[in-house]
């Protein structure tokens, strides 16, 4: 479905969320108990997500009961049942499948518990609030770094991109590839051979996807852009095979900056990463649950003070947006490092 996004400037979106933009914190003394869903723990990335939620929430007071689904549908449904039952009063939910999750919020609010979405947005469903980064801007920025690197290598921004979607459907992998598209778009020289989505945001099924592609085209592909960066890593393996992992060869974009992608931009495998802040994703999003918790009779749009307001399909949704920024190997000390996502050590070896 299509979001109504605003426009986002060039080379950064930097949408940071204070956390004075929530009402006032609940009190350390009321003490709630809330639930943590994550779709998967596959990706680096989400073990920074649960230690930081799992801080916030234990220096607001507040009991989580944490869990993750391995990107199995049916699994995230027992995992979030499992959760009701043992009293959660508001659940955090990062969907595995946003087309039908709706159907749990449904389930949670018969039980009086407020459902607080997470990173992806579900649709058709009554979700109380949401949590994200900009995700079209995500993939705008790939784009646009794209373009730019096309420019200094050929004059134009003309060439081959492929695009690797994550799980087909999936809203966020949808509107980071809407992102995509839009500059495409703009920028007719460019041919887009190739646009396809990938099970469980499979890392080994990008790289065969794009063993098929460089196969097929005689290894005639300028730029290829993936919605995550384990995805990303599935394609620079296959780039590798064939000595072209590099990113004066061809471009890459991945987004998550899970730290061998990182490893990559510093070493000129990947032209870029997107650096998606989870600490303020996650420690907002625990904000929001336990104000939600703290107030079961109140209604959430009066405790949130949002960003924006989505439409899922369903509700209109108070959306809380934060920062995304573009990594590529001429910022990546002023910003992974400089900021303490990772160490020089981390990055670099020495």
């Amino acid at each position: 479905m299509e979001f109504h996004r605003r426009t986002v400037l060039h080379g950064l979106a930097s949408l940071a969320v204070p956390l004075s933009a929530l009402a006032e914190p609940a009190r350390a003394a009321d003490k709630v108990k809330i639930g943590f869903l994550l779709k998967t723990m596959q990706e680096e990335r989400y073990q920074r997500d649960k230690t930081a939620f799992l801080a916030k929430a234990k220096a607001l007071g507040a009991e989580v009961i944490f869990d993750s689904a391995n990107n199995d549908e049916q699994t995230q449904l027992a995992a979030f049942e499992n959760m009701l039952s043992r009293g959660a009063q508001a659940i955090v939910l990062q969907p595995v499948n946003t087309g039908t999750a709706g159907s749990m919020v449904t389930s949670a609010h018969k039980s009086g518990v407020k459902v607080v979405g997470y990173d992806a947005m579900l649709v058709n469903g009554p979700l109380d609030a949401m949590v994200m980064q900009d995700s079209w801007a995500v993939g705008k920025l790939q784009a646009e770094a794209m373009v730019a690197w096309l420019k200094a290598k050929y004059g134009a921004a003309k060439g081959n991109v492929v695009l690797i979607r994550g799980q087909p459907g999936d809203s966020n992998a949808n509107t980071m590839s809407s992102g995509v598209l839009e500059v495409l778009k703009a920028n007719p020289e460019l041919k887009l051979v190739a646009d396809q989505s990938h099970e469980g945001w499979s890392s080994d099924k990008a790289m065969a996807t794009t063993e098929n592609l460089l196969t097929k085209s005689g290894n005639k592909i300028d730029a290829v852009i993936c919605n995550n960066s384990g995805m990303a890593r599935g394609v620079i393996a296959a780039l590798d095979a064939q000595g072209l992992a590099s990113a004066d060869k061809i471009f890459v974009a991945g987004s998550d900056a899970d730290l061998v992608n990182i490893q990559y931009v510093a070493q000129g495998k990947q032209a870029v990463d997107i650096w998606k802040k989870i600490d303020p994703l996650a420690e907002t999003a625990v904000e929001i649950a336990v104000k939600l918790a703290s107030n079961p009779d109140k209604d959430p749009k009066t405790l949130v003070k949002a960003d924006r307001t989505i439409n899922n399909g369903a509700v209109d949704v108070p959306t809380l947006v934060t920062p995304v920024v573009l990594v590529d190997k001429s910022n990546l000390d002023q910003t992974i490092i400089a900021e303490g996502f990772y160490t020089h050590k981390q990055v670099y070896g020495n």
